[in-house]
Parts: structure tokens; C-alpha cells; sequence
């Protein structure tokens, strides 16, 4: 019997954000389907704890919106 083999793990597809208690260096990743439903969880926890909106992630890699993407154009030049 030999040991099973160790793969990466793989990132699920959504939105993601980190809920954190305040003042604490980690939290939670929370994963919603929506980007409503991610903007609903964090009004939710925001009056308690630490909300950091990660982004939308898709075939394990982040997704840069248009708007992030241009003003990267716009520093750069």
C-alpha cells in the first residue's frame, strides 16, 4: 500500500471574502454564488467584525474586473 498522492488544492468558483474578528490577523473565507450574496454576507458581519472583499475567482485564478485592470493601464503609462 503506498501514500496517497498529494495534489494542490483546488480554488472553488464565486466570490469570495474574508470575515475576520477586529484587530485579528486571520479569519474565515466565506464563498457566495452571487455577487449580491457576497455583498449581502458582508453588510451582515460588518457590525461585528473585520470584512475584506476578495474578489470573484473562476478556474482557480482571480478575476480582475475591467475597472481594476484600466487604472493598472493608467499607472503604468
Amino acid at each position: 500500500m503506498g501514500r496517497p498522492p498529494v495534489l494542490p488544492k483546488k480554488k472553488k468558483d464565486g466570490f469570495w471574502l474574508e470575515v475576520r474578528n477586529k484587530g485579528s490577523k486571520t479569519g474565515t473565507i466565506l464563498i457566495r454564488d452571487s455577487y449580491q450574496a457576497m455583498m449581502q454576507a458582508a453588510k451582515q458581519y460588518e457590525t461585528t467584525k473585520d470584512v475584506i472583499i476578495l474578489g470573484e475567482h473562476r478556474n482557480n485564478k482571480k478575476v480582475e474586473s475591467a475597472e481594476t485592470t484600466s487604472r493598472k493601464r493608467k499607472t503604468a503609462s
